[in-house]
């Protein structure tokens, strides 16, 4: 049930929407929808005006408002102000792109941190270095993290500012996300408000209405933020392990109001199992077919002992948190869903990229969710066929998943893909996204599938959520090819944006002032 938003309820009637038939039903003709506390509150043809504003959708496709199920949104938006590192070929490439930077912006950093974004060390066949880093930065705190966002490389004025180190060897890996909190509030790193802004303001022009943020912070930040006026979207907002022992001592369940509109809810206790398949610490079954035969973590390694994940589970299951298991190996899905059995918990497996097929159907059965990134497959084909060959049938197994009852919900993971709900998508039903056949076709879902994967549950019906995108497309055309539908999803036309009755983007002359 959604609750009523105080103090400033929006009201709305949107006039001959094209509802787009998600589930198979035969479309219908155009219908209006008054939205009012918060809610639908009456759909049905030729509704009279109240005096509320009138939103012409002109018999134009009208969807439920898009959801983000994974992101970052403060590490995203702190990305607007990093220098790019992306297609770097090794250390040397990025320490020179790092010197080429610093030359061309002297004294830019006051106090705080140049940062750059997008290395991908696991290609690399030359180690990182710290001096390397250090001869050309001088005393100029340098900070790089790389574009899966799980290690990060720091020079050794960044560690001393952060009270790290001194650390001359490899990169930080895992302990990589307890440095990056140190970084939350350091000039040069951390997002500030217009930052802020300025995503919200392109994710609703996306058709987003609502997001998941497993940012550190967002439990602290988000009623700030909307009390601040930075209000374009639902967010629910992720606990981690340091803030569990509040939220459980201040009764909080998932699903409780954080401020006083009902825009920020409580989400899920946050537990991160095992690593990454770029730094080859995503636990698996097998060893990485490119490992080293013998070595103990040759097939990844759990972040934290089997039986405390176990325990996380159950505290917060039995406080009335959902749960999100950050699970990338096969190994790690297995293990998480296992603890989700023991304790009856409720809520998702984040990423859940590579799969045993034995593990397919205890997603429907246990009820848990599916939050799946498929931008990711995108940026992970090259890889997983390397570190996973002979696996990656069962990788990023979207159409698995959907075939054995499971509840698939897409987002980004940003920064590490875009904040682009049309992009992950198209890259869903293609399995591409470039001019290479796709990967894996078998594993493609249909265009209503994937937009069934991105409106958290929702449809547009009396009582649902106030929130609804005016499209200038129908989002369930389909090509000749799937790289035509995909096509098509990637430029999809989103003419206006509502969230909790009140629209956020309005791309195209359709808003009436008075009601008649």
């Amino acid at each position: 049930m959604t609750a009523p938003l105080t103090p400033a309820p929006q009201r709305l009637l949107v006039r001959g929407a094209r509802l787009v038939p998600l589930d198979g039903e035969a479309p219908g003709a155009p219908v209006d929808l008054r939205l009012a506390d918060g809610v639908m509150c009456e759909v049905g043809e030729a509704l009279t005006p109240a005096g509320e504003p009138v939103l012409e959708a002109g018999g134009r496709w009208v969807i439920p408002g898009l959801w983000d199920a994974h992101l970052h949104l403060a590490a995203h938006a702190s990305r607007r102000g990093w220098f790019d590192l992306a297609s770097t070929d090794g250390p040397d490439a990025a320490v020179a792109r790092v010197a080429a930077h610093l030359a061309a912006r002297p004294g830019e950093v006051a106090g705080g941190v140049a940062t750059g974004f997008g290395y991908r060390s696991n290609a690399w066949s030359a180690p990182a270095s710290v001096a390397a880093l250090d001869a050309v930065s001088g005393d100029r705190p340098v900070v790089l993290v790389a574009g899966d966002f799980h290690n990060g490389w720091l020079n050794s004025a960044a560690q001393r500012l952060l009270g790290v180190g001194p650390f001359a060897g490899a990169l930080f890996e895992e302990e990589w996300f307890s440095v990056a909190d140190r970084l939350g509030g350091v000039p040069g790193f951390a997002a500030g408000q217009e930052d802020v802004r300025a995503v919200l303001a392109d994710a609703a022009a996306r058709g987003l209405t609502g997001v998941v943020d497993f940012d550190f912070n967002a439990l602290a930040d988000w009623p700030r933020r909307v009390a601040a006026g930075l209000d374009l979207l639902r967010v629910r907002v992720g606990v981690y392990g340091p803030h569990l022992d509040d939220v459980i001592a201040a009764g909080l369940r998932t699903g409780d109001a954080l401020d006083d509109r009902g825009l920020v809810t409580l989400g899920a206790h946050k537990i991160i199992a095992d690593g990454s398949l770029g730094s080859r610490t995503a636990w698996c079954w097998e060893p990485y077919a490119d490992g080293v035969p013998g070595m103990p973590a040759a097939a990844g390694a759990p972040n934290l002992p089997v039986a405390r994940l176990r325990d996380q589970a159950a505290r917060a299951t039995a406080a009335g948190l959902e749960v999100a298991l950050h699970a990338i190996g096969d190994r790690t899905v297995t293990v998480a869903l296992d603890a989700v059995e023991a304790c009856g918990a409720r809520g998702s497996i984040e990423h859940a990229q590579l799969l045993t097929a034995a593990d397919l159907g205890r997603f429907a059965r246990l009820g848990v969710r599916a939050s799946v990134q498929p931008l990711h497959l995108v940026d992970d084909r090259d890889l997983a066929d390397v570190c996973w060959a002979g696996r990656t049938g069962r990788c990023y197994a979207f159409r698995a998943l959907l075939d054995a009852g499971a509840d698939l919900r897409f987002g980004s993971d940003a920064p590490v893909a875009p904040i682009d709900p049309w992009g992950a998508m198209a890259a869903a039903v293609h399995r591409s996204g470039d001019d290479r056949p796709a990967w894996h076709p078998e594993q493609a879902v249909t265009p209503a599938e994937a937009v069934r994967a991105s409106v958290d549950g929702q449809r547009l019906r009396r009582g649902a959520r106030a929130d609804l995108v005016v499209l200038g497309e129908d989002p369930l055309w389909r090509g000749a090819t799937p790289a035509e539908t995909a096509a098509h999803l990637r430029t999809m036309p989103v003419l206006a944006t509502v969230c909790a009755g009140r629209i956020t983007h309005l791309g195209a002359p359709l808003l009436r002032k008075g009601g008649s």
